[in-house]
């Protein structure tokens, strides 16, 4: 994936995570692709230890991936925050 696929589908995962779990987070447009990006990181690197695949593009599996991985920053975010 090149950098405008990672930087729309960040956008698309932050959004959802935050449509999931909505919540005084860090808004704006730019936090929100940045959870996104990181959240299919985690959720890359999560899935692939365990055995469910990796994010490799736009399909069901990565979206899904991802956007667990961004959940996951937003509640680690919350309770580091409390």
């Amino acid at each position: 994936m090149g950098i405008f696929s990672w930087i729309l589908m960040g956008l698309i995962v932050g959004v959802l995570a935050k449509w999931i779990m909505p919540g005084k987070d860090p808004g704006g447009m730019i936090v929100t692709i940045l959870i996104g990006i990181a959240g299919a990181f985690v959720g890359g690197f999560i899935g692939t230890r365990a055995g469910m695949g990796d994010v490799t593009g736009f399909n069901i599996g990565s979206l899904a991936l991802a956007v667990g991985g961004a959940l996951v920053l937003l509640i680690v975010y919350r309770v580091v925050k409390r």
